[in-house]
């Protein structure tokens, strides 16, 4: 298949590329630059000139394609403002719609991206892939209320949705936890910190996209989860021990002056369940877990 694959040169999409091209797919990978383009082109990819701005742009590359990987998201205009987290949800919403155009009708695969959040039905539970509030709090319900649309006009879409993703150079909200600990000398949990996080390798999310694009099953919903829950104070202990700096807890009332804009995360108790994923898709995900990555990373250049 010839696979239209946006967010093409960003930490997922980058090794969604060489998982395609190994199962014998043809990429074309949507990039605004040059810089991009030659990276690509390294890669064994086609390079498609756009961005998430230019909806033609979108509806040229998806046209030209026999499916469709969408995994671009604008996280370097979020920066911890929840009002820009608000637009880049809806800058989401109105990409999908142009990738969706020239597949409806068809059997050609529309994979669209969200978050695992989205399927949590009862706090505290794990979330599911076959729960979805249409009336979710989270601005990023927009991505999957688009691809229902898509798929009330006759489009083939699937969700993939994502945990904290991770190597040794990125984590995720992690990331910015790791920066917090730097600026402020200590890696902090809230309270008792057995609130957790759902995590996954980033290879094995490639593989789990390229399986969702493979099944190509309409209105599949897929938890690209491979642990279900790590304790935030697990992950403050492997923090502090990279930064050689003291792990404390810290109150909820403290959090906010702590953490910044991650405070509302760093608190929250977010697993989610693989299981129906693993089951519909064979996906068995082999990579090292977070803790491993956390272990693993370059402290003096994170």
């Amino acid at each position: 298949m010839r696979i239209f694959l946006t967010g093409a040169t960003g930490f997922i999409g980058s090794a969604i590329v060489p998982e395609l091209i190994k199962a014998g797919h043809q990429v074309l990978g949507l990039t605004r630059s040059e810089a991009g383009a030659q990276s690509l082109i390294a890669a064994g990819a086609e390079v498609h000139r756009g961005n998430l701005e230019d909806p033609e742009s979108l509806r040229a590359g998806a046209a030209k394609a026999d499916g469709v990987i969408h995994c671009a998201f604008d996280h370097s205009a979020f920066g911890g403002d929840f009002s820009k987290f608000l637009e880049i949800c809806e800058k989401d919403r109105r990409a999908i719609e142009p990738l969706g155009d020239p597949l409806r009708g068809s059997d050609r695969p529309l994979v669209i991206t969200s978050g695992t959040g989205m399927g949590t039905a009862v706090p505290g539970q794990p979330a599911t892939e076959d729960h979805f509030d249409r009336n979710h709090p989270n601005p990023r319900k927009a991505s999957e209320l688009a691809a229902d649309s898509v798929a009330e006009q006759g489009g083939n879409v699937s969700v993939v949705r994502l945990p904290q993703v991770h190597d040794t150079r990125k984590q995720g909200l992690l990331t910015h936890a790791v920066q917090v600990a730097r600026a402020k000398g200590v890696s902090a949990y809230i309270g008792d910190g057995v609130n957790r996080w759902p995590a996954a390798h980033v290879l094995d999310i490639a593989r789990l996209y390229r399986l969702a694009l493979e099944k190509h099953e309409p209105g599949g919903r897929y938890n690209a989860v491979a642990e279900e829950g790590v304790s935030l104070k697990e992950i403050a202990h492997v923090i502090g021990r990279g930064l050689n700096v003291p792990v404390v807890s810290i109150s909820h009332e403290q959090a906010q002056a702590h953490f910044g804009w991650l405070a509302m995360f760093a608190g929250s108790d977010m697993p989610a369940s693989s299981a129906q994923t693993r089951q519909r898709l064979g996906w068995q995900p082999t990579g090292p877990g977070l803790i491993a990555d956390l272990d693993g990373m370059d402290y003096t250049h994170a």
